[in-house]
């Protein structure tokens, strides 16, 4: 990508984030001790099962390396304010989903670089040699998620009314703002695009539905509500590939990786329809 789409893209990423931020409490991370349970089943999909679906379907399709990669660093980036808009269409629990988007925030900071540099280190030989790139995307994460998150709380705490009069304006661009760099990705990468599309869409098909089908039913085995397991189920097949293109990008300067993300954004919401429709049937109930 050149110059001004890869400042594009980082300014939209910090507008994203700083609009996540908008939305959060501290009272959202108090309510990890309130009620921990639903919480820690959603974190155990999003953080550890979520990886290792998306490392075996790599093992098992076995795709070019930069979509294996790209493909990794994506299930690293669980969540995001799409799960959050997604559990609320699908009338699920709100809190729950802002409570693991909020704890996600901070925890995917240093379990992102850990499942890259592994990714890099197994996937990454056939790219030629490839310094796995763990310190700067520490360092990214601290500037993209730590510093607008920051920015966008502190507006909630010391003017909440203004907050909450900019967070649905500030989503819907971060709406328009996540299509247009996933359009720019696609342009500036078409022929890569066009030419990975099918091997991409069954693993990226199957990634979505294993994930989402998990994060359900291990919820209901664990005698979670019908709401919450629907909630966890969204949560985890959701990723945020805003933060994933960023980190391809920006980042590692390395546009190839940011395809996978950018296929899987169309895919995981045509996905999200089943678990929408059922969250309001059952809100119907």
């Amino acid at each position: 990508m050149d110059q001004a789409s890869t400042l594009f893209l980082a300014i939209s990423i910090m507008i994203i984030m700083a609009g996540m931020g908008l939305g959060l409490t501290l009272q959202d991370f108090k309510r990890v001790a309130e009620n921990p349970k639903p919480l820690l089943i959603g974190l155990f999909n999003q953080i550890i099962l979520l990886p290792l679906v998306g490392f075996g379907l790599c093992v098992l399709f076995k795709p070019e390396p930069f979509i294996a990669i790209g493909l990794m660093m994506l299930v690293a980036c669980p969540g995001g304010t799409s799960s959050n808009i997604i559990a609320l269409l699908a009338k699920g629990d709100l809190p729950l989903s802002i409570s693991l988007t909020a704890i996600n925030s901070l925890i995917t900071i240093f379990t992102i670089p850990l499942i890259i540099n592994f990714s890099f280190g197994y996937f990454g030989n056939e790219m030629g040699s490839v310094e796995p790139p763990a310190l700067d995307v520490f360092k990214s994460l601290i500037a993209v998620i730590a510093v607008p998150l920051t920015i966008g709380m502190l507006i909630k705490k010391k003017a909440p009314g203004f907050a909450d009069k900019m967070e649905a304006p500030v989503r819907n661009a971060s709406a328009i703002l996540l299509a247009i760099v996933i359009v720019v990705i696609l342009v500036n990468e078409f022929d890569l695009f066009i030419a990975n599309i099918g091997a991409t869409l069954g693993i990226l098909v199957s990634l979505s539905t294993i994930t989402m089908a998990l994060g359900f039913l291990t919820s209901k085995w664990l005698n979670l509500t019908a709401i919450q397991a629907l909630t966890i189920a969204i949560e985890s097949g959701i990723q945020n590939g805003t933060l994933t293109i960023s980190l391809a990008v920006i980042t590692i300067a390395n546009s190839d990786l940011a395809i996978v993300a950018a296929i899987y954004g169309p895919i995981m919401y045509i996905m999200a329809i089943l678990p929408v429709l059922a969250g309001i049937k059952n809100a119907k109930k």
